[in-house]
């Protein structure tokens, strides 16, 4: 299915050298004010074509609204929204109908739909998909931070050149500053040398992976949770785990509490001045039985390189049966992470949507159930 979420849901359609990709968005609340201006910020985020980080192919990624908004507010009807495709090279493809990419879907998409899928450019498999994630991402999130809430991520690494972790309280104007910045970091130095990174690796006509990690702020303590199935993580990364090229999510520390003891990853409770409940660490990730505690959410998700490369590969010719070399034409990221920032911050938002209690908070009332 490319169906998402139950209270506010999202249908993603098209193929990456199709006419057009798009999504469908149903169960947002009418009346909400959606800033165009704001959205085509977080669009232009994850447009290909920026810069020698990312793919060559340019594309507009101008939205088209079909439905659901009316002189600049939902209506309360299906957000509809088309995204054309201007710049598809698929020639590039030819030689890929029937010897698959090591690392991409192509082989076990061809024999589940018995070589019926589209390998241009990937097809429905390829991460220009996520184009209207960021678009239902960047209308919900316009949603949300009228409730108080803010969400923000940066490039956490770069192979093995790592960027700063947010800390324990993250400043709501750092949340807001790298959320509309392209290829936010926290520390500028780390970002000279992970453009120097991917530079190599682009050179070599290889490719490098990264991690992403994003936050949120503003959220109340006590939502999710809903039986031992229905936790805060377990929503968050059955949308993350669709973003394509995702390989692996973590919240708070994650696999490094698995090193640590109880006394050092344990969270110290304490009363701040204004008599919340606040904790002096956040190894949590800011939830704990798959509830919110009120810190913040922290997860970070990691993304392999780029399967497309230009090295010469081995690979099978499905129709001769035989071994083959392959070496992959076209436009390709030598480093995906930088243009997945918004991706993730978008199925953040669409997320914490389909959180019980969110939408029931008071816009203007931080905080506020």
């Amino acid at each position: 299915m490319s169906s998402w979420g139950e209270r506010v849901k999202i249908s993603i359609f098209g193929e990456s050298h199709g006419p057009a990709i798009g999504a469908v968005v149903e169960g947002l609340p009418a009346g909400e004010t959606v800033d165009m201006d704001a959205v085509r910020v977080q669009m232009a985020r994850r447009a290909p074509g920026r810069d020698l980080t990312s793919t060559p192919r340019k594309e507009p990624d101008e939205p088209k609204i079909l439905s659901g908004m009316l002189d600049g507010k939902t209506t309360g009807a299906p957000l509809a929204v088309l995204i054309e495709n201007t710049n598809t090279k698929s020639g590039d493809y030819a030689n890929l109908m029937h010897v698959p990419r090591p690392g991409h879907a192509d082989y076990p998409a061809w024999v589940k739909y018995h070589g019926c899928n589209d390998v241009r450019g990937g097809g429905h498999f390829s991460g220009r998909l996520t184009a209207p994630l960021v678009f239902a991402g960047a209308v919900c999130r316009q949603i949300l931070l009228r409730r108080g809430i803010h969400i923000g991520a940066h490039v956490l690494r770069v192979g093995e050149i790592v960027d700063m972790p947010f800390q324990t309280e993250i400043r709501e104007t750092l949340l807001d500053s790298l959320s509309c910045t392209y290829f936010p970091v926290i520390s500028d130095d780390a970002k000279t040398a992970m453009l120097s990174k991917i530079e190599s690796a682009r050179l070599d006509c290889d490719s490098v992976g990264g991690t992403v990690e994003c936050a949120v702020t503003g959220v109340p303590a006590g939502l999710g949770g809903e039986g031992m199935f229905g936790g805060v993580e377990s929503l968050f990364a059955s949308i993350l785990f669709g973003i394509p090229a995702c390989k692996g999510v973590q919240f708070g520390t994650g696999f490094v509490a698995a090193q640590s003891r109880g006394s050092v990853n344990n969270d110290p409770y304490y009363y701040d001045e204004n008599g919340v409940v606040r904790t002096r660490s956040n190894h949590a990730g800011g939830i704990l039985g798959g509830i919110t505690t009120g810190m913040p959410i922290v997860f970070t998700a990691g993304f392999k390189p780029t399967p497309s490369i230009g090295k010469q590969q081995q690979s099978v010719d499905l129709q001769t049966h035989q071994n083959v070399p392959l070496t992959v034409k076209g436009r390709h990221d030598p480093c995906i992470v930088p243009r997945a920032v918004p991706v993730v911050e978008a199925a953040a938002a669409l997320a914490l949507m389909n959180l019980d209690g969110i939408l029931e908070m008071e816009a203007g009332i931080h905080g506020t159930l």
